[in-house]
């Protein structure tokens, strides 16, 4: 694997752990600037933490889990793409999730939000689009899993979740920006979603 092969997903990585480094180690108010408040957003002009707050992380196993995803699916999604449809369905899903967030949790004040988890989502959904029928390893879990079964249980899950009252995982953001970077490749190429209807 080349760095030229994938470099969109490089980029987009190498963003991830820098900017949330510095903010965990180094200059902490990267953290509180980039918090994504829906509630804040318009009334206080909070515009850049909608895209900043996808690129920062609450901790180092956040940071972790979110970018250990990323690596798995995001290179050899990229090289089916190409990085400029790959770069942009990253942004659908970044700001699919933040707008879905923003409309479930704009009348809450006390709400706040980090982390690629939108992106994140569109990624691992587009993957399993192109390649329903590999499978997936879970820890603790000793069989592998179909990846569109995987699909499933996940948009069931972030649905049944994003319901809750109180959660520190924003799962509407997994939820909204796994359904953006659906629809985005649905406009860009409709025929992806073949193999996958085929097996239903």
């Amino acid at each position: 694997m080349s760095f030229d092969a994938n470099e969109g997903a490089w980029v987009i990585l190498g963003i991830n752990l820098v900017v949330s480094l510095l903010g965990l180690y180094v200059f902490p108010d990267i953290i509180r600037q980039s918090l994504f408040r829906p509630y804040w957003v318009v009334r206080e002009k909070q515009y850049s933490s909608i895209v900043m707050s996808g690129f920062v992380h609450t901790n180092l196993t956040h940071l972790l889990l979110n970018m250990v995803t990323f690596y798995f699916f995001a290179f050899p999604l990229e090289r089916v793409l190409g990085t400029t449809k790959f770069v942009l369905l990253y942004a659908i899903g970044l700001l699919g999730g933040q707008l879905g967030t923003w409309f479930m949790q704009r009348k809450n004040p006390k709400y706040a939000s980090l982390g690629a988890s939108g992106a994140i989502s569109a990624v691992l959904l587009a993957y399993i689009v192109y390649f329903p029928t590999h499978s997936l390893y879970f820890l603790l879990i000793p069989v592998p899993i179909p990846a569109f079964v995987v699909a499933i249980a996940f948009l069931v899950y972030s649905w049944i979740a994003s319901g809750r009252k109180a959660s520190v995982i924003n799962h509407h953001a997994h939820l909204y920006g796994a359904l953006s970077g659906l629809v985005y490749l649905s406009l860009i190429d409709p025929g992806a979603y073949k193999n996958l209807l085929e097996l239903f």
